[in-house]
């Protein structure tokens, strides 16, 4: 089990370093000249060539790349992600005050298309290719297919401007998050329900579950004991992925109903050519993954210990 871990642990390293590269490199490969965006900012006006120079030197941006990322991923490494272009401000200060706010979103929509997939999935593996199999398949193909915008103004069209019982848009009471937690569970829901049937439907039909039905058991035995368990794993390698989307920030949703997460300050940096919070917001989304996946492996131990015991694992 610890050498289990250990070797997850060990391929964290690499792979956050990996992501940093690409971080560093795809974000300085963007169009546009950010130093022309800052200094346009400061005089209100279309920046000279001797202003867009003396910029670019206060950046640090007219210094080679190499020196520049062994600078910025030094600076990461104490935890300092540079300064905001156009606030000026500590960009891990602006990042780590909009997490909560994501968190506010995530949590709750991840526990809702949870609550709704897994059972649904059980239901319809269970009644395999009868009614109810046939509106569980076409209801999650739906959801998964629906652009999550669109989903959104359709909901505040019908429940804030027809029916108005809730708000539009803004971070307020519980009646601010109805909207975009049920906008943000759908998708998720859509994925996992189809994960969990089609885990199910392959548990349902091993040898043991066979066994365990000719030896009498109840049937609902059968399936939470049996089947479930053995079922579980890759429905949580999809809960592990679809969280970790949900606290990289739904960029879409958070601009449509106006949340101060941090899929809005994506928005607002890509919009500025705000490079460190672009770089700050890919690497910490890059790193959350990575931790996400490494908790998803170690959780595999706890639900199937027989994983621990393969060397190829």
């Amino acid at each position: 089990m610890s050498a289990f871990v250990l070797r997850r642990l060990l391929l964290v390293v690499p792979t956050v370093f990996m992501i940093s590269v690409l971080t560093f490199v795809l974000s300085n490969l963007t169009p546009g000249d950010p130093a022309f965006a800052v200094a346009s900012r400061r005089h209100g006006r279309p920046a000279s060539h001797a202003e867009v120079v003396a910029v670019r030197h206060e950046l640090g941006l007219d210094r080679a790349a190499l020196p520049r990322y062994l600078h910025w991923a030094g600076g990461a490494l104490r935890g300092d992600l540079g300064k905001s272009y156009s606030t000026q401000a500590p960009v891990r200060q602006e990042l780590f005050r909009r997490v909560p706010h994501t968190l506010q979103l995530a949590l709750p929509a991840m526990l809702l298309a949870m609550l709704l997939a897994i059972p649904a999935g059980v239901l319809a593996a269970m009644r395999r290719n009868r009614p109810v199999d046939q509106v569980m398949r076409v209801l999650s193909m739906a959801g998964a297919c629906m652009p999550s915008f669109w989903l959104a103004l359709l909901l505040i069209i019908l429940f804030s401007v027809r029916l108005h019982l809730l708000p539009v848009a803004g971070r307020g009471g519980l009646d601010h998050l109805v909207l975009p937690v049920v906008t943000l569970a759908m998708a998720p829901a859509a994925i996992l329900t189809r994960f969990t049937r089609s885990a199910m439907l392959e548990a349902l039909g091993s040898s043991y579950v066979l066994t365990a039905r000719a030896k009498g058991l109840n049937e609902r035995r059968v399936v939470a004991k049996h089947a479930l368990r053995n079922a579980v794993v890759p429905v949580v390698t999809s809960i592990g992925v679809n969280f970790g989307i949900l606290l990289a920030g739904a960029t879409v949703i958070e601009t449509i109903f106006v949340w101060p997460g941090v899929g809005s300050l994506l928005v607002g940096a890509i919009q500025q050519r705000d490079y460190p919070t672009i770089e700050a917001f890919v690497l910490y989304a890059g790193v959350l993954f990575a931790l996400l996946n490494l908790i998803v492996d170690v959780s595999y131990a706890f639900i199937d210990p027989r994983i621990t015991a393969g060397s190829s694992v």
